[in-house]
Order: structure tokens, then C-alpha cells, then sequence
């Protein structure tokens, strides 16, 4: 009698045969894992488990610092800053000549801008030096929305008085003495209002010609950039 010796079904065979190469890679795999360990040595393993946890260390306390951040940033909503703040200065047609009462005033204003970051700019009047001739290069600057408006020759000084109670929003800085003299120097006996009193229609500061012209006009322009900032 012949006895005869079962086999599995095909299907499981072709199963066990195709997970075999999976196993087999797997376990090679983690063979040379084990052996690369080994090869390392305790003391590299350890300062790799160290550097693993530094980065990790610094990942999350660099995530909390931004957020701490972002939490402390200001909305910027409404807000404005020294650097937003637009000075200028109105000159008669020599400018900011070296020696004028102009270039003192740029000087101030240059000094102003280093502490505050607010911008400065200068325009000479061309063609007529008058008041009349004044007004119209004064318009322009009011078009360019200067926040602080300062103003050095007599037709500017006079320009810039007249034009400071319909724009109450800008802030003016005349160099004279308040009775409409641009700083020429001539006028000793008027009664100049120093500069941060404000005059007549409340947004014209008077600062009279001198020595400490430069810093009277520097601390006038970091005052107002400090009050629209």
C-alpha cells in the first residue's frame, strides 16, 4: 500500500515564499543597525544621544520665543513712528549755503533726524523772492504732506505765517523774530517766542537766529516727531 504525503495548498506556499525576502531584509537591516552600535562604542553613542537632545532643546525654545514674540508685537493699527514723520525746510533761493541762517537751521534738522529717524528735505524758492513767490513753493511742500514745515528768509518766514492758521494739522518752525523777519539778523529788538511755545493760530514755533540756532531747531523737530510718532 502507498501512503501518500500531503502538501499544502499552492496559494500558502507562494505566500511564505514572497514574505521570505521581506524577513530576511528586515533582519539584515537590523543586524547592521546592531553591529554599527557596537562599532560606535558607549562613549559615541552617548554624545550623539547628547546632540540629539540639544537640537530638540533648541527647536522648542526657539518655537516659544517667537511665539513670546508675536504676542509682544504692537498692532500696527493706527500707529505711527518717528521714521513716518516728514520734516521741511523752506529756503530762500541761496539754499543751505554754507554760513547761512538756512544751513544752521539743515544742520539742526540733520541732527534731529539722526536721533529720531524722521526725514528731512530742503527746497529753495526760485524766481521771485517774495512772500507771493514763497506761497507757491510753500503749497508744494504742504502737497507732499510735511508733518513739520520750517521756514528760514524773510518772503518765507511771512509765506509760512500766513499759511499756518489753514493748516492746523502741520506744524511750523519759523526762524525770526516774530514780527515777520526771516532771521536776516537786523532786527534785534523784537520779541521772539522760543521755539516749542507756539504762536498765534497754535501749531508756529518761533526760534530766533544765533548761536544755538542748531540745537533750538534740532530739539524742535525731535519734539514734534516725538508727539506724531
Amino acid at each position: 500500500m502507498v501512503k501518500r504525503v500531503g502538501q499544502g495548498p499552492p496559494a500558502r506556499r507562494a505566500e511564505t515564499t514572497r514574505g521570505a525576502p521581506s524577513r530576511s531584509r528586515f533582519t539584515t537591516a537590523v543586524r547592521s543597525a546592531r553591529l554599527w552600535l557596537q562599532e560606535l562604542g558607549g562613549y559615541t553613542i552617548a554624545l550623539l544621544t547628547v546632540a540629539v537632545a540639544v537640537v530638540a532643546a533648541v527647536a522648542v525654545t526657539g518655537y516659544f520665543l517667537s511665539r513670546a514674540e508675536t504676542g509682544r508685537r504692537p498692532s500696527d493699527t493706527g500707529a505711527r513712528s518717528s521714521e513716518d514723520v516728514d520734516a521741511c525746510l523752506l529756503t530762500g533761493e541761496d539754499g543751505i549755503t554754507a554760513g547761512t541762517t538756512a544751513a544752521q537751521v539743515w544742520q539742526g534738522m540733520r541732527d534731529a533726524s539722526l536721533r529720531t529717524h524722521a526725514r528731512v528735505s530742503h527746497v529753495p524758492v526760485t524766481g521771485e523772492q517774495s512772500p507771493a513767490g514763497a506761497r507757491r513753493s510753500l503749497d508744494g511742500l504742504l502737497r507732499r504732506s510735511c508733518d513739520v514745515v520750517l521756514a528760514a528768509g524773510t518772503p518765507e518766514v511771512q509765506a509760512a505765517e500766513r499759511a499756518a492758521p489753514l493748516h492746523r494739522t502741520v506744524d511750523f518752525v519759523l526762524v525770526g523774530d516774530g514780527d515777520g523777519d526771516g532771521g536776516s539778523g537786523s532786527r534785534g529788538t523784537g520779541s521772539a517766542r522760543p521755539a516749542g511755545s507756539g504762536g498765534n493760530s497754535g501749531n508756529i514755533t518761533f526760534a530766533r537766529p544765533g548761536a544755538g540756532l542748531r540745537a533750538e531747531i534740532a530739539g524742535a523737530v525731535e519734539r514734534q516727531a516725538g508727539t506724531r510718532g
